[in-house]
């Protein structure tokens, strides 16, 4: 049984910095890209980042696109988004991915994940 479970969420400040975290369990880890994606009130998911199975390729959307770091352990199952520069747009529900498309401009398509977190809620103050 697969799961994505994340932490790290929380209330801070504009400008501020979060780091949050996946832990993975069930799946071959090196086997999945892996991708946050976020949802605020009244929106559709969004894609934020992704990373392919070896971490050697990264993926953003142009409004985190050098402000978030995505990265993975693939020892340890893990992937994480260090958050910097938060802006009160950042506030949402953020949710961990895993794609079997190891690779390739597929991963910025939420269609194409067949594994999701219960999502940690990111919450910016102006």
């Amino acid at each position: 049984q697969v799961q994505l479970v994340e932490s790290g969420g929380g209330l801070v400040q504009a400008g501020g910095s979060l780091r949050l975290s996946c832990a993975a369990s069930g799946l071959t880890f090196s086997s999945y890209a892996m991708a946050w994606f976020r949802q605020a009130p009244g929106k559709e998911r969004e894609f934020v980042a992704a990373c392919s199975g070896n971490g050697d390729s990264t993926y953003y959307a142009d409004s985190v696109k050098g402000r978030f770091t995505i990265s993975r352990d693939n020892h340890k199952t893990m992937l994480y988004l260090q958050l910097n520069s938060l802006k009160y747009e950042d506030t949402a529900v953020y949710y961990c991915a895993a794609s079997p498309i190891r690779d390739g401009s597929g991963l910025r398509e939420y269609r194409n994940y067949a594994y999701w977190g219960q999502g940690t809620q990111v919450t910016v103050s102006s």
